[in-house]
């Protein structure tokens, strides 16, 4: 089923990938941006890293996307991974969970995943795809720490998407948080990184020993 706003969301009981749904239906020009795809199940979904991302119905999976014009204007390509994610984690916020970013993308809880996100360009597209698992987690993954209503928690992310708020006021506030990261690891090019020495830069990528690594997802 449609909602009726300007960002059109859609609904569906089952759908493969909510990714890959929406990046066929934005190239063959059925849907045009702003779009949204929501599924009850997902039969194969993509995480990290081309990870599967597994499926318990009751938890969010998402994927929309915006024309690049939509974005604000100091937002550049490296940094929308981070921007958008940072956004979600202070939606989740406003309701009451204690949720973190592990940079660049990941959602946790202490030190459990609780979902991530990953984003794509297509045609001057930014596609963005999100696993969360709102009541329900598979082994060695945790569930949202608050009880929300899926349908209220994405109508709030959109309403703050659509504010524009400024990369370097989301940078501002997640630079101050970043030492959350400082226990954890991240990969880059197959290899696991350790963050404790790394330094978060103002376009968002890592210098770690001299070397910068950004998000390539």
């Amino acid at each position: 089923m449609e909602k009726d706003s300007a960002l059109k969301i859609l609904y569906f009981n089952t759908l493969p990938s909510t990714q890959l749904y929406l990046k066929e239906q934005l190239k063959s020009k059925a849907l045009d941006t702003p779009v949204a795809v929501v599924a009850n199940i997902q039969t194969d979904g993509i995480g990290s890293r081309e990870n599967e991302w597994t499926s318990q119905e009751g938890n969010l999976f998402l994927s929309f996307a915006l024309h690049m014009h939509e974005l604000p204007n100091d937002l550049k390509l490296e940094s929308v991974s981070l921007y958008f994610s940072y956004i979600l984690k202070e939606t989740l916020s406003e309701f009451g969970s204690k949720v973190f970013l592990k940079w660049p993308n990941d959602f946790y809880i202490q030190n459990k995943k609780i979902g991530g996100m990953i984003t794509n360009i297509v045609n001057n597209k930014l596609i963005c795809g999100v696993g969360l698992n709102l009541v329900t987690a598979p082994k060695g993954f945790e569930p949202l720490d608050i009880t929300i209503n899926r349908e209220i928690l994405i109508e709030k992310y959109f309403t703050n998407i659509e504010k524009k708020v400024l990369w370097k006021q989301v940078f501002s506030k997640y630079k101050l948080e970043f030492e959350n990261n400082k226990e954890f690891f991240t990969h880059s090019d197959g290899k696991r990184i350790a963050l404790k020495s790394s330094i978060l830069e103002s376009d968002g990528c890592l210098n770690i020993n001299g070397e910068r690594i950004y998000s390539r997802r």
